[in-house]
C-alpha cells in the first residue's frame, strides 16, 4: 500500500517543521535557525547559548510595582553616571560634573561620614583608669584652731562637691569658658572645625574646646597636641555627655583644672590666691579665678605688670559676660569696680623642722583611727584636724632651742651628741605639742616618740600607785597589807632587796642592793615623803612587796606601753623601762585626772573633700582609784614645791625629776593646768652606736637640770 502526499507539501519542509518546532518559540527569524548538525549558520562548530534571565525574573514575587521602581532608579542612575566629555557642551564645561553628580557625591560623602562617626562613637569606651594627676590630691593638716599647718602629696588639689561651690563661682567659669554648657552636646562643632583647621594649617591646636572636652582632656588624655587626640577628645566628650549629668561634669572640671601656683581645682586655687575656701569667694574673686583657666602663667599678677594688665582686662570682660548670660544683673555688676588683688604669694605651710614631726604623728594616728590603708591615705583628699596647739608648740620649740644653744656654748663637743625629746599631753588625751628633734630633714626619727633611754626615778609614781591600789605581801601566802602615804620604809642607801624567803640574788650570784642619788641615807621615811624627795631605796623594796607584775600592770593601765618594759627584776621599780616622752606625759595625766586615763591621740577630726570620715576616738577609762590618784598627785605637788620653793606660779603644779643610775638620761615631768609635759635629755653618737652615753653634766645638775628649764620655759613657770 502506498502513502500519498499532497502535492503542495514538500517532504523536506515537513521534516523541517518537526525539527524546529521547539525552537520557533524562541527565535522566529528563519535566518537564525540551526543547521542540521546543530551549529549556527555561518558559525560551524559553535552552539548558540540561550539568553540569561533578567534579575527580576529570578525573583518569583517581583511584581509590576517593583519593576517600575527599579526602572525609575536605573534611569536616575544613568543620568548621574559621568559622561566625559559631555557631547552637548563646549570648552571646559565638557569635563565638569553635572549638579546631579555633585549632589550624589555630597550625599555619599555625608553618608560615609555618618557611618564612620557612628562606628567611632560606638567603639569609644570611657577609660576606667583616670589620669593620675586627676585623681591624686594632697592631704592638709590643720592646727587645733583650724588654721593650716602643713600639706603632703605631689599634687595640690582637693575635690569639692558642686553644692559647696557658690553659684557665682560656677557662673563665672561658665561665662568665661562655655556659656552654652548646659545646652550643648558636649562638643562645639564650629569650634572643633576651627581647632582642626588651625592644627592642619598652622601646626597647633587652640580653641574649640567645651568644658566637657576640657574635662576629658584633664582626666583621660595626655597633653599630646595632635589631630588624633582632638578626635579622641571629641568622641569621649560626646560619650561622656550622654552618660553623665552636666552637674557631675562641671564638678569634675572645677576640681581637676590647673589654676597655677602649683594648684589643681577651684578649692586650692581659692586658698592660693585669696587665702580662703571656695565657699567664701564673691563674684569678683570668682571672675578672676575663672580668668586663670585661659592660662595661669598669663594672668597671675604676681608674675609681671603685663600679667596684671591682662588679668584686670579679662576679669572685667568675664563680669560683663556674666551680665550677658544673666548670671549678674547690671546693678550687681556695678558693685565690682575695683580689681580684687590676689595675694602676692600663696600662703605658706611650715615644712621641715618641727611640723614634719607633727605630720608624721598625725598621719600614723589618722590611718589607724580611720581604718585607712596606706594606699587609700596616699591618694589624698583628706583634711586632718590635729590636736596640736600652735602656741604651745612654739613655746616648747623655743625652750628646747634655747637649751640646745646654751649646751653648745657650755660644751660644744658633748652638745653634738645631745638629744632632747619632749611632749605635752592634756588630761583628755590630746597631744598638744611635741619636740621631735632639731630638724626632720636632718634627723628622721622622732625623739618625742622614741623609746631610747630608761625612765629612771621618774617611774617611781607608778610603783607608788600600784602599792596604794593593791597593798603589799610580806609572805607568799596570806592577804595583802594595806599601804598608805604614811607607811614607812627604809630609806638608807645600799640596803639589800628582800623577798619573803630572804635576800634577792641576781643571776651572777650577787645580792641585789638599791642605791640613792649621791649615796645619801634617809632612815625610816614615809612613802609620800620618799616620793617627794625622790628616794630610790624604799621604792625598790616596795615594788618587790607589791609584786613586779602588779607594778607593770598598773603602769600600763596608766598609759605606758608593754613594749617599753624589759625583764621583771628589782631594777624595774627604779625605771628600767624605756617609755617615750609622749607616754610619760600621758602616764602622769592619769594622776591629774583623778585616776582616769585616755590614750594619747593627735587627730580630733578627719574629712575627705568636705565629707566627714568616721574616726575611732579613745575613751576614758579607770586606771587607778580616784583616792590613789589624789595621793600620788599630792606627793608630786610636794615634790615640785620641795625642789622649787621659789617657783612663781598661779597654777597648781605637780612634777618631779628623773635620773638614772648610769647617768644616761635626765627627765622632768610636770603637770600644770591639766597638761602634763615630759622632757628628756640624753646623749647618743648616732655615727658610732645607738647606745646612750653618760651625760657628764651636759644636762645640768639635780638642782638646776636642763629638762626642768625646758619644761618651765614651755609652761611659762618661773
Amino acid at each position: 500500500m502506498q502513502l500519498k502526499v499532497p502535492a503542495s507539501m514538500n517532504a523536506d519542509e515537513t521534516v523541517l517543521l518537526r525539527t524546529v518546532e521547539g525552537a520557533a518559540t524562541h527565535n522566529a527569524n528563519p535566518s537564525s535557525a540551526t543547521a542540521p548538525d546543530g551549529s549556527a549558520p555561518g558559525r560551524p562548530g559553535h552552539r548558540r547559548r540561550a539568553p540569561r534571565p533578567s534579575p527580576l525574573s529570578r525573583i518569583p514575587a517581583a511584581g509590576p510595582r517593583l519593576t517600575r521602581l527599579v526602572t525609575r532608579v536605573g534611569s536616575h542612575a544613568r543620568r548621574l553616571r559621568p559622561r566625559y566629555p559631555h557631547a552637548d557642551r563646549t570648552g571646559w564645561r565638557r569635563w565638569a560634573p553635572s549638579w546631579r553628580q555633585w549632589l550624589g557625591t555630597a550625599l555619599t560623602s555625608a553618608g560615609l561620614a555618618v557611618v564612620l562617626l557612628g562606628s567611632a562613637y560606638a567603639a569609644t569606651d570611657i577609660p576606667e583608669n583616670l589620669n593620675s594627676y586627676a585623681t591624686q590630691q594632697d592631704n592638709v593638716y590643720f592646727w587645733s584652731d583650724g588654721t593650716p599647718m602643713a600639706r603632703t602629696g605631689w599634687v595640690r588639689r582637693q575635690d569639692m562637691p558642686l553644692e559647696d561651690i557658690p553659684e557665682d563661682v560656677r557662673d563665672a567659669v561658665l561665662a568665661a569658658e562655655n556659656a552654652s554648657f548646659y545646652s550643648d552636646p558636649g562638643i562645639s562643632f564650629s569650634g572643633l572645625a576651627r581647632a582642626l583647621w588651625r592644627t592642619v594649617g598652622q601646626g597647633d591646636t587652640q580653641g574649640g574646646s567645651t568644658i566637657t572636652q576640657q574635662y576629658v582632656k584633664n582626666v583621660y588624655l595626655n597633653p599630646d597636641r595632635s589631630v588624633g587626640r582632638k578626635f579622641t577628645e571629641a568622641m569621649l566628650a560626646l560619650k561622656l555627655d550622654n552618660g553623665m549629668s552636666k552637674d557631675d561634669i562641671l564638678e569634675g572640671y572645677l576640681n581637676t583644672s590647673w589654676f597655677g601656683r602649683g594648684t589643681y581645682g577651684i578649692q586650692r586655687a581659692a586658698q592660693a590666691y585669696y587665702g580662703k575656701d571656695v565657699g567664701e569667694l564673691d563674684a569678683g574673686e570668682a571672675a578672676y579665678l575663672a580668668s586663670l583657666l585661659k592660662g595661669a602663667a598669663l594672668y597671675d599678677p604676681a608674675l609681671s605688670k603685663a600679667n596684671h594688665a591682662r588679668a584686670v582686662e579679662r576679669w572685667s570682660w568675664i563680669l560683663d559676660r556674666m551680665v550677658d548670660t544673666g548670671a549678674l544683673s547690671k546693678s550687681e555688676r556695678a558693685r565690682y569696680k575695683e580689681f580684687p588683688e590676689p595675694l602676692k604669694r600663696a600662703p605658706g605651710y611650715d615644712t621641715g623642722k618641727q611640723s614634719d614631726y607633727l605630720v608624721e604623728l598625725a598621719a600614723q594616728y589618722a590611718k589607724k583611727a580611720a581604718h585607712l590603708s596606706a594606699r587609700e591615705f596616699d591618694l589624698g583628699g583628706y583634711q586632718i584636724y590635729t590636736t596640736f596647739d600652735r602656741r604651745q608648740e612654739t613655746a616648747l620649740t623655743d625652750a628646747v632651742d634655747k637649751a640646745r644653744e646654751q649646751a653648745r656654748k657650755d660644751d660644744a663637743a658633748k652638745a653634738k651628741s645631745l638629744h632632747f625629746g619632749a611632749a605635752s599631753v592634756a588630761t583628755d588625751g590630746r597631744i598638744l605639742a611635741v619636740h621631735g628633734g632639731p630638724d626632720h630633714r636632718e634627723q628622721g626619727y622622732n625623739e618625742s616618740n622614741a623609746t631610747t633611754v630608761p625612765a629612771g626615778s621618774a617611774f617611781l609614781p607608778f610603783v607608788y600607785a600600784a602599792a596604794l591600789e593593791n597593798g603589799v605581801h610580806k609572805t607568799r601566802e596570806g592577804p595583802a597589807t594595806e599601804v598608805t602615804p604614811q607607811t614607812l620604809y627604809d630609806g638608807d642607801d645600799g640596803i639589800r632587796v628582800m623577798t619573803p624567803e630572804g635576800p634577792y640574788w641576781d643571776r651572777g650570784g650577787k645580792q641585789v642592793t638599791s642605791r640613792n642619788d649621791g649615796g645619801k641615807s634617809y632612815g625610816r621615811i614615809s612613802l609620800s615623803r620618799a616620793l617627794a624627795l625622790s628616794v630610790n631605796t624604799p621604792f625598790m623594796q616596795l615594788g618587790m612587796d607589791t609584786g613586779l607584775d602588779t607594778v607593770r600592770d598598773t603602769a600600763q593601765r596608766a598609759g605606758l606601753l608593754p613594749s617599753s618594759f624589759g625583764p621583771q627584776v628589782p631594777a624595774m621599780s627604779l625605771g628600767s623601762a624605756t617609755p617615750s616622752a609622749i607616754r610619760m606625759a600621758s602616764g602622769y595625766t592619769t594622776f591629774a585626772a583623778a585616776g582616769r586615763h585616755v590614750e594619747p591621740y593627735s587627730v580630733a577630726r578627719i574629712t575627705r573633700n568636705g565629707s566627714e570620715v568616721a574616726l575611732t576616738k579613745p575613751a576614758s577609762r579607770r586606771a587607778v582609784k580616784a583616792t590613789v590618784a589624789e595621793a600620788v598627785q599630792s606627793a608630786l605637788t610636794d615634790a615640785f614645791r620641795t625642789a622649787r620653793p621659789g617657783a612663781a606660779t598661779t597654777a597648781t603644779v605637780a612634777g618631779k625629776a628623773g635620773t638614772t643610775q648610769n647617768d644616761t638620761a635626765a627627765w622632768y615631768i610636770g603637770t600644770a593646768n591639766s597638761v602634763s609635759t615630759a622632757v628628756v635629755a640624753y646623749r647618743i653618737d648616732l655615727a658610732k652606736s645607738l647606745e646612750p652615753l653618760p651625760l657628764k653634766g651636759i644636762a645640768g645638775s639635780p638642782g638646776d637640770s636642763v629638762p626642768y628649764r625646758i619644761w618651765s620655759g614651755a609652761r611659762g613657770i618661773g
